[in-house]
């Protein structure tokens, strides 16, 4: 299992085409990816559990992933809120 500490350093206006974009991302790798914040565990290639998280710019949540492929994983998580 890997963990990494993101904050969202992009200006997304988190709506549906971003969160469209994220779960994507999530979804190509076979690890699972979830999203940690606030007590939540949300599956991040799920996109109605994305859509309820409020993220912004400054948001800090934790991105965990277990799997094969799972430093990739949040590595391309992580890329896309510190990158766009």
């Amino acid at each position: 299992m890997v963990r990494r500490t993101v904050t969202i350093q992009s200006e997304l206006d988190m709506d549906s085409r971003p969160v469209a974009h994220l779960v994507q991302e999530a979804s190509q790798y076979s690890s699972s990816v979830c999203i940690e914040m606030e007590n939540k565990q949300i599956n991040a290639k799920s996109i109605m559990g994305m859509m309820s998280l409020a993220l912004s710019k400054g948001t800090t949540f934790t991105v965990v992933a277990n799997g094969e492929d799972e430093e990739s994983a949040v590595s391309g998580v992580e890329a896309f809120f510190t990158a766009h």
